[in-house]
């Protein structure tokens, strides 16, 4: 297992966030297996166009290309009012209707306290399986408290290290599931 593409989309609107930490601790972590790493901000990306859902505005087009090349999509996001961040959906919203099939997600959340943790099963999952994804590993959810804020950054504790590795255990086992799936594609839907 190497040589992955990996796309990682950050939903958080702020610069300088936990959830954007979450999400670069959980890319260096996977460094060794990668191929190439890219990094998606639809914060940064033309706002108007994403409002409008202009998929031919360039760096949208290329968003959404690196996207459907991807093995591997993270998508990282803060959770507000029970629910993934706003400029997340807008992106994820151009996606086709199947637009994560065939690839492994890796869905990452913060929020203020653990109250927010469901959101990560009962918002932004129904959302990833909507878009197509079958093979989505194990979530990891951060608190505040897990992500202490540092001069550098953000500094993680040990059990949010511990859970985020558990999670990127079941890359192989879902590469393994994603290969016989594009091997045998009449078998994948099945499933």
């Amino acid at each position: 297992m190497s040589d992955l593409h990996i796309v990682a989309i950050s939903g958080s609107p702020s610069a300088r966030s936990r959830s954007l930490a979450l999400l670069q601790l959980a890319l260096a972590r996977l460094e060794s297996v990668s191929a190439s790493q890219r990094l998606i901000l639809p914060r940064d990306l033309p706002a108007q166009a994403l409002l409008h859902a202009d998929v031919r505005e360039p760096q949208i087009a290329q968003a959404l290309a690196a996207v459907a090349a991807a093995d591997v999509v993270l998508v990282s996001t803060p959770i507000y009012k029970a629910a993934y961040s706003g400029a997340l959906k807008l992106l994820l919203d151009l996606l086709p209707q199947e637009g994560l099939r065939g690839k492994i997600v890796l869905p990452l959340a913060t929020g203020g306290s653990a109250a927010h943790l469901l959101a990560l099963d009962y918002s932004l999952r129904p959302l990833l399986t909507a878009l197509g994804a079958r093979h989505i590993l194990d979530g990891v959810f951060a608190t505040d408290a897990q992500l202490t804020a540092h001069e550098s950054g953000y500094l993680p504790d040990a059990a949010l290290l511990q859970r985020l590795d558990r999670a990127l255990e079941g890359l192989p086992q879902a590469q393994a599931a994603r290969c016989r799936d594009v091997r045998d594609p009449a078998q994948a839907l099945t499933r």
